[in-house]
């Protein structure tokens, strides 16, 4: 760390030690705080300000790994501990121009809370439980894939809690160049795509290899590899498994520049046994097979995707803490396995970043995802718009109980999303998102679908841990 000067050193070196003598628990947060006003009378400098709070963050893990071995003792291989997870309440609004759509609004929450074991060797073991619904059809015991929120209703009932991710991890390669890492198990998707390709609540079952080789102190490239088992099927040995691949290449031109490019490649093997019996028919979409029992899938998904990214670094900005951070990107998909009906695509910009104390975003994204560009199941489950009628494969799954139209995601979707961030505190942010959006294909099916257009629109209170 660059040498602070004396005068500095001494009134940071003071005021901690007058903290210290709080409890550890209160310690790290007083520092934090008095680390943002030094840094805002000028007293430090942001640089500065960053590299003393990375310091006090490394010693209050020591600290706590300490606690956390003498009150719970483990064996020597274990070096270490990380707990970590998030409280999240909505308020979120569904409205369509439809005179037979029904306006509503719903409150939700979410919660996770996961533990991370560190051993020696650099292996690691991980586990998070998240709150969420079941899922239609398939008992109490089965979580929706793509959401974690559970649904404020039915007289107060007891929620469930449902495992969200549990695997192994081991780090075979870390240094200066190269970092080579294989995890299998449940977990955190690993490839670095959007929710036109992947909802962000997805934790997918399998194996995944990622390596990244930095090139120089400016750029990087990042290999990933994974299957993934998408259904377990009793009566064949063809269960239907997604492969997928991905190179990332990211820049740093100069302390103000910054780009990332990528492409991606994917593909679902037996998809025949994905039917709407087999599997949660949770976002809807793509193009089936009419059925009153099992719906099937017509055509292959196995699209390539391509996404790319610059973002350029203001010194300052009004009513923003620090550097300001302005990023344009674009992502596109092509199935090949389809033969119309096959293409996605979102253009976007984002001023700002939250996250940190008083930092903010606004973002605005214009999306377009043809029915049958990707997999329904595997695409943002909050970007959708209203069926008057109910779409093909809905009546096999039970998805609509007895109703015949309703607000459905997935495919076949386009519009607009604007999103708005700000971190009240480092712990607690406030979200606005909606969604204004229309069916492509306005006779999915064969049937009309006049005044599909629908917002979502969702307020969240976050607090993470």
């Amino acid at each position: 760390m660059k040498k602070l000067n004396h005068t500095k050193v001494a009134l940071f070196a003071g005021a901690t030690a007058l903290m210290s003598l709080t409890p550890n628990i209160h310690a790290q947060s007083s520092v934090d705080a008095l680390l943002n006003k030094l840094e805002q009378k000028g007293i430090l400098t942001v640089d500065e300000a960053k590299e003393l709070k990375a310091e006090n963050e490394t010693n209050s893990i020591a600290d706590f790994n300490a606690a956390m071995n003498s009150r719970f003792p483990m064996p020597d291989w274990v070096t270490g501990y990380k707990l970590s997870g998030d409280f999240r309440g909505r308020a979120e609004e569904f409205t369509s121009d439809n005179p037979s759509f029904a306006d509503r609004m719903r409150f939700r929450y979410r919660i996770r809370a996961g533990l991370a074991v560190e051993l020696k060797d650099n292996l690691e073991v991980g586990f998070r439980v998240t709150s969420g619904d079941t899922v239609g059809g398939f008992g109490t015991s089965t979580g929706n894939p793509l959401s974690n929120n559970s649904t404020f209703q039915d007289d107060f009932t007891k929620k469930f809690l449902f495992i969200d991710a549990a695997y192994g991890k081991w780090t075979a390669i870390n240094n200066d160049d190269w970092v080579l890492s294989a995890t299998f198990g449940k977990m955190d998707n690993p490839f670095q795509l959007t929710p036109m390709v992947f909802d962000s609540d997805l934790t997918p079952e399998g194996a995944a290899l990622q390596t990244t080789y930095n090139i120089n102190d400016k750029n990087s490239i990042t290999f990933i590899g994974a299957g993934f088992v998408l259904d377990e099927e009793k009566a064949n040995a063809r269960d239907p498994i997604m492969y997928g691949g991905q190179v990332v290449w990211k820049a740093k031109w100069t302390p103000r520049l910054e780009s990332s490019a990528g492409i991606a490649a994917f593909d679902i093997v037996n998809r025949d046994q994905l039917t709407t019996a087999n599997v949660p028919y949770v976002n809807q979409g793509n193009t089936r097979t009419t059925s009153t029992t099992a719906s099937l899938l017509v055509y292959n998904y196995n699209p390539i995707v391509a996404d790319a990214s610059v973002t350029y670094k203001l010194d300052s900005f009004p009513l923003y803490p620090t550097a300001f951070p302005i990023k344009f990107a674009a992502e596109y998909m092509n199935n090949p396995g389809a033969p119309s009906g096959n293409e996605g695509y979102w253009g976007g910009v984002t001023f700002g970043q939250a996250g940190h104390k008083h930092g903010w975003d606004i973002s605005y994204r214009y999306e377009y995802l043809e029915a049958d560009a990707w997999y329904d199941q595997m695409v943002d489950d909050d970007n959708g718009a209203y069926y008057k009628n109910a779409p093909v494969g809905a009546l096999a799954a039970g998805a609509f109980s007895g109703t015949s139209y309703g607000w459905f995601a997935g495919t076949n979707i386009k519009g607009h999303l604007i999103k708005a961030d700000y971190s009240i505190t480092d712990g607690l942010t406030f979200t606005f998102t909606c969604f204004i959006n229309d069916l492509i294909n306005q006779t999915p099916g064969g049937v009309a679908e006049p005044q599909n257009h629908a917002v979502h629109a969702m307020a969240d209170l976050t607090w993470k841990f």
